[in-house]
């Protein structure tokens, strides 16, 4: 028997990617009886559903950022490698990369078997386990970075660009923007890695999430709230803040800063300058161009959706590897680099 091409059980709806015969949405946009999600981003991890089913780290995450009882009414953990069976899919998750407890998920229905990657890169990452390919017949992936100018550096070296800084500028404070979830605790990680052994101070709407992840089991060393410390106390450090804090009035307290921003999208120099970024960090949480096509090639599946991106660039070089692409067109999704999270935490 032929087993079922995927597009005849895997959906695109309203309120997202539904895996019919399974009965579930995979990062629905609006809450639904049963959602699978891949992380906790704001645009994948939605509030209200009845059940979801993600990794615990997600869970925990999606709860913090949430409140009780808004990240699912009843909650179920997978880990990775473990296998369940719904309504005769049977579904598992692998490591995506992109965050802490971030997967891609997996489905068999019949012998036909699709992935969903969610967001997802291919760099080392302290804070979360590594992308690991899963061989299927249709690979889902998000297309953030999908075009050749996006070729992000090793971010062990856009972290020594960053001490060389304050090295040279001793008397000035060195505020990074970045994202409250993913980003600043790998930045933290990354610092420490390099041989960063001081405090590092945040912002509020970082705190509460660096906390998490350390009782989650990823340790990040001395951290200080920003707004407790003395301008004194300043000159030389490293502050995190949401990249809206940095060009705000909330950054007038820091000692003459010298205004950065981690993000793939600092690989634009109009995009920095526009937002006044005087040291521009290319540190993404997604796969970039040559990483994108390498996934494609390794997955192995004869054809590839994309979703939220450059899906035109990215389905053109596919074609010309003999894959077949096609673009999604999901609603709701953002790009997370962009948000800020300041409004969920006191402004700190």
């Amino acid at each position: 028997m032929t087993a079922p091409h995927p597009e005849t059980w895997l959906k695109v709806t309203p309120s997202g990617l539904f895996c019919e015969p399974g009965g579930f949405f995979i990062d629905p946009t609006r809450a639904v009886d049963r959602a699978v999600i891949s992380h906790g981003h704001s645009d994948h991890a939605r509030p209200g559903h009845a059940h979801v089913l993600a990794t615990a780290e997600t869970l925990a995450i999606m709860t913090a950022r949430m409140g009780e009882g808004r990240a699912g009414v009843a909650q179920q953990a997978l880990g990775f490698g473990e296998t369940l069976v719904v309504n005769g899919v049977r579904v598992w998750l692998r490591p995506a990369g992109h965050v802490l407890g971030s997967a891609q998920i997996c489905m068999e229905w019949q012998g036909s078997r699709a992935v969903v990657s969610g967001d997802y890169k291919r760099r080392p990452d302290p804070t979360a386990a590594g992308f690991e390919p899963e061989p299927c017949d249709v690979f889902v992936t998000e297309a953030t970075f999908a075009l050749p100018v996006f070729r992000h550096p090793p971010a062990e070296a856009e972290i020594a660009r960053l001490l060389r800084s304050v090295a040279l500028f001793p008397e000035r404070t060195h505020v990074v923007g970045c994202y409250s979830l993913g980003k600043c605790q790998r930045l933290v990680a990354l610092l420490r890695q390099a041989g960063w052994d001081r405090p590092i101070h945040l912002h509020g709407a970082h705190v509460a999430l660096c906390r998490l992840y350390e009782s989650l089991g990823v340790p990040l060393g001395m951290l200080r709230t920003a707004t407790v410390a003395k301008k004194e106390e300043l000159k030389g450090a490293i502050v995190l803040a949401p990249p809206s804090a940095v060009a705000d009035r909330w950054a007038r307290r820091l000692a003459e800063p010298v205004v950065a921003v981690a993000s793939g999208w600092m690989r634009v120099r109009q995009r920095a300058r526009q937002g006044g970024v005087e040291l521009p960090l290319v540190i993404s949480d997604h796969a970039d161009w040559d990483e994108l096509l390498a996934t494609a090639e390794d997955v192995q599946a004869p054809e590839i959706w994309v979703t939220h991106g450059r899906e035109d660039a990215l389905i053109h070089a596919l074609s010309l590897r003999g894959i077949r692409g096609r673009a999604l067109h999901l609603v709701g999704r953002g790009d997370e680099e962009e948000d800020t999270d300041a409004a969920e935490a006191p402004a700190a």
